[in-house]
């Protein structure tokens, strides 16, 4: 697994959000500026994190985005698998399933292994987590 570049700017486009008081939206070209990241690209990464749930999003004067609820409660495993979709690290047994050969992924349990760590940890890890070790 590989956290591809559209899951970075989703963390700091988020974490952006997250440090602000909730009840006040930020602009998307507000974001853009804040963190870098190309407002076209992180237009879209926000469009996606809102159908997931994870941010909200208003039109019109008083629009702008802001998270959907508490940094507390969004975990980084739901920004990835947003993002990315489902972690999983053992892309072996595809290439092998496909040439008939499964059964000579021996490191299938350690992949496995791998990724529910992985997920556990991003399981547990908040944005609040995030912006206290930042603090």
């Amino acid at each position: 697994m590989q956290i591809t570049k559209g899951v970075e700017y989703g963390i700091e486009g988020i974490l952006y959000l997250a440090r602000r008081d909730r009840a006040e939206p930020a602009f998307l070209r507000e974001v853009s500026r804040a963190t870098a990241i190309p407002e076209t690209f992180l237009s879209k990464i926000f469009q996606r994190l809102a159908t997931k749930g994870l941010i909200r999003s208003r039109r019109g004067f008083r629009g702008g985005f802001r998270l959907a609820r508490p940094a507390r409660r969004i975990t980084l495993r739901e920004i990835v698998e947003a993002l990315q979709g489902p972690i999983e690290f053992h892309h072996c047994l595809d290439h092998l399933r496909a040439r008939g050969r499964q059964h000579r992924c021996h490191v299938k349990r350690a992949f496995e292994k791998v990724q529910r760590k992985v997920a556990s940890i991003l399981e547990k890890t908040t944005l609040e987590d995030i912006l206290q070790a930042v603090s």
